[in-house]
């Protein structure tokens, strides 16, 4: 009987075990480079990026000296991007860029880099209750910014600088409300010489925006409670000068083209 227990006991232990191995049997298993990277693609079209990604990660892994692993460290930058894993495609085409700096798509490169920062801070309810982005975090924005005119100022002639400038357009207004949101805050609270600081920083940082007058508004207001005759004459004479309908540019956001796939 216990003989026969014994039996019993190998025979299930054995069927464990090949579960489990059958469990652990390696999907990728035979895939070339090209077959990884055909179903990527495909995974990346049915914005399954998840699953991209997992291909992506295995192609460079087990092919890292194969031509499809360069372009694949590039894919997977975008596809953790769409995936909305910010931090993750940051760090992927960071490392891109490290490891070939001089890569003819340097371009797409910045101009990814830029995207991901432009969407950070958002959550998964701005879809239906957009958050007004200068209420972001300021130093997202002018990183995105930075990374936008990296790619204007590297390469003016990439097809994706134009889109690149008008994102650009839209930041910086954004940075300048920011200013003047913190400015008539200091104003409700007669804090004078805050606000007056404050507004000045948009004339200096920020020129020509659509904020550039009411910063000048604010300048003026500020000096004139401080009894800062000269400093607010000079301000009203800037008001009075200027046809602000000229040098302020507004962009809509929803003219902004869609992020394409890396060039290959």
């Amino acid at each position: 009987m216990r003989h026969l227990y014994s039996v019993l006991l190998i025979t299930l232990l054995s069927s464990a075990l090949l579960a489990c191995s059958g469990a652990d049997k390696d999907e990728f298993a035979g895939l070339s480079a090209k077959d990884l990277y055909d179903e990527a693609q495909s995974a990346i079209e049915s914005a399954e990026f998840q699953s991209a990604v997992k291909h992506l990660e295995t192609l460079e892994a087990r092919y890292p000296f194969d031509p499809y692993a360069k372009q694949a460290q590039l894919d997977i930058a975008y596809a953790y991007y769409k995936f909305e894993e910010l931090d993750s495609a940051t760090s992927a085409v960071e490392r891109f860029a490290r490891l070939h700096p001089r890569d003819p798509h340097m371009d797409y490169v910045y101009y990814l880099k830029g995207l991901i920062n432009f969407n950070r801070g958002q959550g998964l309810l701005d879809a239906w209750f957009p958050r007004d982005p200068s209420k972001h975090d300021p130093a997202v924005l002018e990183q995105a910014f930075n990374d936008f005119a990296t790619l204007v100022r590297r390469y003016p002639n990439s097809i994706y600088a134009g889109d690149a400038h008008q994102r650009m357009v839209y930041l910086r207004n954004q940075l300048a409300k920011k200013e003047i949101l913190i400015a008539e805050f200091y104003i409700e609270r007669k804090s004078w010489l805050s606000a007056a600081k404050r507004s000045k920083a948009v004339i200096v940082n920020f020129p020509k925006t659509i904020w550039t007058k009411r910063a000048l508004e604010i300048m003026l207001l500020s000096y004139q409670k401080l009894e800062l005759d000269d400093l607010a004459a000079d301000t009203q004479r800037i008001i009075d000068y200027n046809d602000f309908s000229d040098i302020a540019t507004t962009v809509n956001p929803d003219q902004f083209g869609k992020a394409p796939p890396p060039p290959q």
